[in-house]
This record gives structure tokens, sequence and C-alpha cells, in this order.
């Protein structure tokens, strides 16, 4: 026998399972978002938040009234309106009251209410707490049928589903809160751009948000700081997202010679404590560099975090690595996501501040229909009492005759015409009514009705006197509160991410054979005496050496191009810097270079201006132009600069002027421009023609075998990045090879020529003929074996130093002034003493002055 354990008269419905399971968390789900996690987009409330001010309202604890512990206020909340814990009651409103939390706090706190170290507030039975005079404007109206009221859980009461809200709240204070499946967090503004921004979409309803922006700059923490870069504020008022990077605010110090950073502000949100922590723990683990002690010495007036560096540290180095690696600097994510209509949305700026408008006309409208309705009803009392004054014998006698009240009544308004109310009042007047000067207030009193029934009426019959409204109670909030704006913003995040905070010094980048990168600053050589043996510049392997350096700052941009023609990109401060002695990092950590790819030539620059371009020398006497600005967009994989010929090598690469003779846009096809090339100067007897000397840049090439070329910059015309040039310079022997070039200004300009075996001369170059492009060229440097070959040539005054390379690594500098000038066929002074090494490299970089310079002359070579 079956056992049946349902009751066959039971009322049983079948249900399945996972069908239960999805109606039950959708019906939890749309609880906690529309009635606890999310504000509405309104008032920028959530549930708890307008409870605790509708309850601050009912108990009088308005921002005159004396303090009122706050137990008894979380209690009036939890037994009327809010059915939750008293622990998250009064977590709501000590966050209320917490002037780094809210932008303008809506409770006015006294005792303790925590602090920016993350300190808990005290127990709710030892603080108190009132309504700040922001909260009294969110709640203001809220007696004349200005919003819908519901039913509290229990039904016993009502409540507001949302307050009147004079203020922007939802944008003026943010928001911040995790739904089920949906978040939001909304940043804090300034009230005073809010009011300006909702005062220009009531004058032109079409603004855009560029035109927005202008007033509402972005948002604005209680804390200050720091935003970086508008990209992520036009992000998130565009589409209701975006990532907006915050900085704490600094200062440096001075003290007995060493630098104090000095933290004013720090980011939303951020825990003052745990950050100085942090700062703290990273110094003494050495993750940080140049720090010797962290103090916190915040008082009542503001945040100063002190973080004081070593001697030797630079506080620009040691900051940047603080907002890397600490809360210094934080991401604050943008989801502006409230409730509208009992849904969720994402909402764009113009969206929420036009809803607020529509929220403050509908609270206009109702609130006039409420005055309207009371001052006809006031209105239509005084009629009546004025009817009862004109006949006020006729109306004692037939009160007087009448057996009771009603019929009293009753008779008042048969006889007059009279209504019910009008008769009720007649019968409550008082006899002090009767004298002549309340007879004339009473006259008086209805005529300002009357005007003010006409007034509410033409409100209701006209949108821009609604708007008008709008715009006086707008008004009257900015100057009640001035609230300007304290967290600055900073244009372009890019532009000072890095560079602003580092110095722009003079630097030395060296590079080796192996393709060991590091920069020294270039007062580490101290200038030596023309003949000196030089420092070690890099400490290299057997088998390595340095192939080039250069001059230049921290700031300026190193295009390097390698021997496949490629161009690639990176700024001088990310190279790291080393010792006098150290090797250097490898390029390929700083630079993506393809397997057994080499850097050939690396070029500094500041700009990347259209005015100038890139001229290519190679090996084989090819010369090629192109501008400049074609590679200021440089991918980390690098462009194509120039395409080479086989067996041929990029010597180097330097930035011309662009001349205003040469129009760039008029050049004709790379393709047709080398092959006209091909048919120039097969006879060297057009070495000899005549050359326009008429003025403008020129450039000279010089081989290793000591001749030279100087042509006219116009003779090579720009051509594009994938191109392969033109010749240059034909050489007169086979084993000659390009080692060198130059861009001469003027013909007062010095050359300074230098061979392998440490013989230089300064020659003006002046001397060196105008030729035609493509021309064997003349003799630069006398060579013999004494001096060995050619190195390079460089553009020198008397106001610059030389910097010379051995091939064991050994730096010289030398004093310009003690290099004599010598003509073109001769070959000149011995500048560094190589001990049988060879010269490998030639720079110039700024004098350095030095006390006692004994400067000994060695004379010419013949």
């Amino acid at each position: 026998m079956e056992n049946n354990i349902f009751d066959e008269n039971q009322d049983i419905t079948i249900v399945d399972v996972e069908d239960s399971v999805k109606d039950s968390y959708l019906t939890y789900s749309m609880s906690v978002i529309v009635g606890r996690a999310l504000p509405d987009a309104r008032d920028g409330l959530k549930p708890v938040h307008r409870r605790i001010l509708y309850a601050m309202n009912d108990l009088g604890v308005s921002s005159r009234s004396p303090y009122k512990k706050s137990a008894r206020i979380v209690g009036d909340v939890i037994g009327k309106y809010h059915p939750h814990g008293d622990t998250a009651v009064y977590d709501a409103l000590v966050r209320m009251a917490q002037d780094f939390s809210m932008r303008v706090p809506t409770v006015d706190g006294q005792g303790n209410f925590g602090s920016l170290d993350g300190d808990s507030a005290a127990a709710m039975r030892y603080t108190e707490a009132r309504m700040t005079v922001l909260a009294e404007e969110l709640l203001k109206d809220i007696d004349k049928d200005t919003v819908d009221f519901t039913p509290n859980y229990d039904d016993s009461m009502v409540e507001p589903a949302v307050l009147p809200a004079r203020v922007p709240n939802l944008l003026l204070n943010g928001s911040s809160g995790i739904a089920v499946g949906m978040a939001t967090n909304i940043p804090p503004h300034s009230l005073d751009e809010l009011v300006d921004g909702l005062l220009m979409l009531l004058e032109n309803k079409d603004t855009s948000l560029e035109e927005l922006m202008s007033v509402i700059k972005g948002p604005d923490f209680p804390t200050g700081g720091i935003i970086f870069g508008k990209k992520g504020i036009i992000e998130a008022y565009k589409t209701g997202r975006g990532r907006i990077k915050l900085r704490a605010k600094t200062h440096i110090e001075k003290k007995q010679n060493k630098d104090i950073i000095v933290v004013d502000e720090i980011p939303y949100q951020v825990n003052k404590a745990k950050l100085h922590e942090q700062i703290a723990n990273l110094a003494k683990d050495k993750q940080i560099e140049g720090i010797s002690e962290v103090r916190d010495e915040s008082d009542r007036d503001g945040i100063r975090l002190v973080i004081e560096l070593k001697r030797d540290a630079m506080s620009d180095i040691v900051l940047n690595n603080l907002f890397k690696s600490t809360t210094m600097e934080v991401t604050f994510g943008v989801i502006m996501l409230a409730i509208d209509n009992k849904q969720p949305k994402i909402f764009n700026l113009i969206e929420l501040l036009d809803l607020f408008l529509k929220h403050r006309k509908t609270i206009i409208i109702r609130r006039t229909i409420f005055e309207l309705q009371k001052a006809r009803a006031r209105a239509h009392i005084l009629e009546g009492l004025k009817i009862a004054l004109d006949n006020i014998d006729d109306v004692i006698e037939l009160i007087k005759n009448s057996e009771d009240t009603p019929s009293a009544r009753n008779g008042l308004m048969e006889k007059f015409g009279l209504s019910e109310l009008q008769a009720n009042a007649i019968l409550d007047m008082k006899l002090s009514k009767l004298t002549g000067l309340e007879r004339e207030k009473l006259d008086n009193e209805l005529k300002e009705l009357i005007l003010e029934i006409s007034r509410l009426e033409s409100i209701l019959k006209s949108e821009k006197l609604i708007e008008n409204i709008i715009k006086e109670e707008l008004i009257e909030i900015k100057n009640k509160f001035n609230c300007p704006r304290i967290t600055e913003i900073v244009d372009d995040y890019d532009d000072i991410d890095i560079e602003d905070l580092i110095p722009n010094e003079n630097m030395v980048v060296t590079i080796t054979h192996r393709g060991y990168i590091k920069r020294v600053p270039s007062k580490t050589y101290e200038k030596q005496k023309r003949g000196g043996k030089g420092k070690v510049a890099i400490t290299t392997y057997d088998d390595d050496f340095i192939e080039s350096f250069f001059i230049c700052d921290m700031h300026d941009t190193l295009m390097f191009v390698t021997d496949r023609g490629q161009l690639y990109w990176l700024k001088v401060y990310k190279i790291p810097e080393g010792s006098r002695t150290a090797k250097g990092k490898a390029v390929v950590n700083l630079v993506q270079l393809e397997q057994d790819e080499k850097i050939m030539a690396i070029i500094p620059t500041t700009d990347f201006d259209d005015s100038k371009s890139l001229a290519f020398f190679t090996k084989n006497g090819i010369v090629k132009r192109t501008n400049l600005s074609e590679f200021k967009n440089i991918r980390s994989v690098g462009i194509k600069a120039i395409n080479l010929d086989e067996n041929d090598d990029l010597v180097t690469a330097i930035i011309v002027e662009n001349d205003d003779v040469f129009d760039s846009n008029a050049q004709n096809k790379d393709e047709e421009y080398i092959e006209n090339e091909n048919l120039e100067l097969q006879d060297d007897s057009n070495e000899n023609a005549e050359v326009d000397n008429s003025g403008g840049k020129k450039l000279l090439i010089v081989t290793q075998k000591g001749m030279c070329i100087k042509f006219n910059v116009s003779d090579t015309r720009e051509i594009g990045r994938a191109s392969r040039g033109v010749t240059g310079i034909r050489f007169k022997e086979k084993d000659d090879k390009v080692v060198g070039a130059q861009v001469i200004e003027h013909d007062e300009e010095e050359i300074l020529s230098v061979s392998a075996k440490g013989i230089g001369k300064r020659t003006t170059a002046d001397e060196y003929r105008l030729q035609k492009r493509g021309g064997k060229g003349v003799i630069c440097m006398k060579l013999t074996q004494k001096t060995g070959d050619l190195v390079g040539i460089i553009i020198v005054d008397e106001s610059m130093d030389l910097m010379a390379l051995t091939s064991s690594g050994k730096m010289i500098r030398v004093d310009m002034q003690t290099i004599r000038k010598a003509g073109r066929n001769t070959s000149g002074v011995k500048i560094l003493d190589v001990d049988g090494e060879d010269v490998v490299s030639i720079a110039r970089c700024p004098k350095q002055e030095d006390e006692d310079d004994d400067i000994s002359d060695d004379g010419l070579l013949e």
C-alpha cells in the first residue's frame, strides 16, 4: 500500500525548480537594485539616505536646532522606514557627515565621525547629528505635495518616493554602490560649476557637451588632488563610463641641501595611514631609492605627509616612482548608473542634468498647484467674511434668532448665498474682526490673494516663467553655498606623465658594438688639456667596444636607424643612467629590434617639425632626404626609413633645416629621380662646372681616405621613407667609404676633422669648394701613416668642447680653442694621446670651464 504524504484536499502546484530559482533571484536582484544599492537619478539618494534625512526632518533636527543623539535618529529610521540592521544605517549616516567623503555633507555630525586615516566613527550612542543647510534644500517644499509618498514597509505610515531636491545632489556628492550584476560609481562635482551648467542648458536646450564642459570642467573631489587628462572625463560625460587618473598634490621644500616632498592633498578615497605605511615599506625594502624618512605631520589645518629625501636624491625622480608604486596615483572608474522610473540606466552628463531640470519643473508645477489651491481656499473664506461684514447687522440678527449652530449655518447659506466653508468661517469669526482696522486688513489680504492667484495661474500657463523660477532658485543656491573647485585638472596626462618631472639635463649617451646603451651626465667627464690620457668612459667585455656616442638633453627624442633601414623612437630619459664605468643596458630591452638587427645611427631631436628633413648617408656614398614629420608617429616595431642596396650600410643621419629655395611639394616621383640620377656627372669634368652659390644650406660628405664633397641641400629632393636615395659622392679609390657627413649652415662655419691616430684640425667651410652632387670631391685632410684614416668631421666653434672616444673605451674632453685652424690640404695637431689605439668616434659638447687650464702648443703637423 502506497503512502501519500500529500493531502488530496490540498491545493498543490508543481513548479520547476529552475524556474522557481530564476523568479526568486530576479525578484531579489530587482529589490537590491531599486530598493537598496542604486541612487535615484533625480535626488541622487539611495533609499537609506533618503529615509535618514526624512526621519531627521520628522524629528525636527534642522540645521538650527540642537544636535540629537545618532542612536535616536537611527532608531527612528529602522523603526519607521528602513527594516535593516542599525549598523548599516549608522554607517550611511556617518558617511553623510564626512567632509572627506561628501563634496557638501548632508549631515552635521558632532563627535568622532572617522578620519582620512581609516579610523572608524565612535559608536552611535556617543555621537550626535543634525541636518546641514544642504539637506534642508533637499527637503524644501516636501510639505507642499511636491512629491509622491509610498507606504512604508508595514503600511503604518508613508515615506517620500523621492525628495524635491533643489540641488543636483547626484552629481554634487556622487554615489557608489554594488547591486546585482551592476554597479555605480559617480564622482562628486563642484556645485558652482553644476549650477552654471544647468543655467547654460536652460538658456540653450541644444547645448553641446563641449560647450557644457567649458563650465563643468570635470569631477571635483572633496580631498582635492590633481586630475590628469581630460580624455577620461570626456568619455565619462559622453558615454556614462570613463577612467580618470587622479594624483596627490605635492610641493617641494628645501632643508639643509636636501629636498623634502610634502603631500598636501591625497586622491579621493585613499587611506592616508595606509599610504604612509606603503611609502615607508617601499623605502625600507629599497624598492624606491632616495627616501630617508617619512612623517605624517597632518593636523586640523590639513594634510601634511612629509617625505624626506637623502642628500643626493632627485625629488622629481623619487616623486615619479611614488606615483608609479603607491596610491599617490589612482584610477577612478566612472559609471554613471542610476534609477530612472524604477529602472537602472547609464546616463551621460547632459541626460543627468536634463533629468534634474525636468524633476525641478515637476516640483515647481506641483508646488504652484498646491499654493494656488491654498490661496483660492483662503480667498474664498475672505470673500465670505467680507459679505458678512458688509451685512453685519443682518448676520448678527440671523444668528441670534437661530435655534442652534446648524440652523444658523443653513440660514447664512440660504440668505447670503454662502458656501458651507464660508458660513463656518463667519460663525467662528471673533468680535475683534468687526473693528475698522481689522476690516481694512481683511480687504488688503483679499487684494493680495487675488494678485497671488493671478501670478500662480500665469506660472502654470507659461513654461518660460517656470524656467525663470528654476534659474532664480539655482542662483540663490550658488550664492548661498559658494562651492568653488578644489581639484585641479591638467589638460593632457601624457604630456606631463614623466617628462615634466625630469630635469632637462645635458647627457652623454654611449652605445657599444654589442648593443649596450647608457646615459651619463656630461659633467662627469671633466675637461682635460690637449694631449691628455683621458678617462675610461665604460667597462666593456673583451670583444666589445664603444661604437658611437653623442651629446643630447634628457627630454630629447632619439631616432634609432638600423642596418635594415628601420627607424625606432625612444626618449632619452628612458635610457637607464649609469656610472662612468658601467657597461649600460642592452638596447634590445629598450627598442624592439628584430633578431640580428643592428643600430647604425642614433639621431637626437627636440621635435618633428615639417620644416626639417632627415638626411641619410650610406657607406657607398648614397644620400637621401625625407621630411622629418614622416617619422613622428613611430610604432613599437619601427617604420621603414631607407631602402639600402646590397653590401651597403648606413653611416649616419642628420636633421636638416629645409631651405625656402627648395619646394618639397614639387618633387618628382622617386623612381624618376633615381633614374635621372644615373645620368648625372658621368664625366669628372662636371665637377668643375659652375655651381650656384647664392646661399642656402650645404651638405658635406667625407670619406675614410680623406676626400670630401660639398653641395647644395637643394640638390637632393625630399623623397618618401621607403626610397633608396641618390649618389652623393663617387670614390677615387675602390676601398674608400663614407665615414661622416655634416650640414653646413654658412661658409664661416668651422669643420673639425679627426683622424684615427688622434690628429685633428679646424678648417673653415669656405675652403671646401662647392660642387655638383655626385662628384669625386676634393681633399679634406692630408693623411699619412702618422695620422691614420679619417674618422669623421663635426661642425665646431670655440664655444664648444670636443669629446673623442678610443677603441678601448677611453674618452677625453678637449677645449676647442686648443685646436689650431689649418687649411684644407693639411693634417692638423695632436689632440689625443692614443697609446697605440685608434679614435673611433668624435662629438661636440657644451664648454666646461676649468680653473688654471694650462694649455701647451704642439704645433701643426706637416
